[in-house]
């Protein structure tokens, strides 16, 4: 029978399958799918689950505690960014799909239970459920565009429009080859 940590840990992971803002485009059934593939891990309350700098190798969701997101800044005296973030929030998903170091270091500041979702589940996932890796795709295509919106308006207003535009540019190409090999 169930005991009730196995009840709390069901209901945990519950609360990610319908209220997590990451797998909202998915139905309840592909939100069981997706969440197969997923890997529970513990850590203690100060435990760093990686840091700024690391390579990204997947995203996690919070089924239970606090997670800190510290941006260490490149000047000592800047004020160092933090966000809390708590069940069900998901972190780190853009390296499931990009190529991506972190830009912040994770750290729990409560005692957490993490679900992991990493880059080799997500080829289990494509291989398995090909409409459910699409549909994550989509949504982390959506949260890229976001920021970039987001980021683009914050240097604009920084900057000015023209140096904006040019860095978007200048990025595109210069990675233009990285661009025509994955097409």
């Amino acid at each position: 029978m169930f005991n009730s940590k196995k009840l709390k840990a069901i209901k945990n992971q519950g609360n990610i399958v319908f209220k997590s803002r990451f797998l909202r485009s998915l139905s309840p059934m592909e939100r069981y799918e997706f969440l197969q593939l997923c890997h529970r891990r513990t850590f203690k309350a100060g435990e760093v689950i990686y840091y700024q700098g690391d390579p990204g190798t997947g995203l996690y969701f919070i089924e239970e505690g606090q997670v800190e997101l510290v941006v260490e800044p490149e000047d000592d005296e800047q004020k160092k960014p933090t966000f809390q973030i708590e069940a069900p929030e998901a972190f780190g998903g853009l390296s499931v799909a990009y190529e991506l170091r972190r830009i912040s270091t994770a750290r729990c500041t409560t005692d957490c239970t993490l679900l992991g979702f990493f880059k080799p589940d997500f080829a289990t996932l494509r291989d398995r459920h090909p409409r459910i890796a699409i549909k994550i795709l989509e949504t982390l295509s959506r949260i890229t565009m976001k920021q970039l919106e987001h980021t683009s308006r914050e240097l604009t207003k920084a900057t000015n429009i023209a140096h904006a535009f040019s860095i978007q540019f200048e990025v595109y190409y210069q990675n233009s080859n990285d661009i025509d090999e994955t097409l």
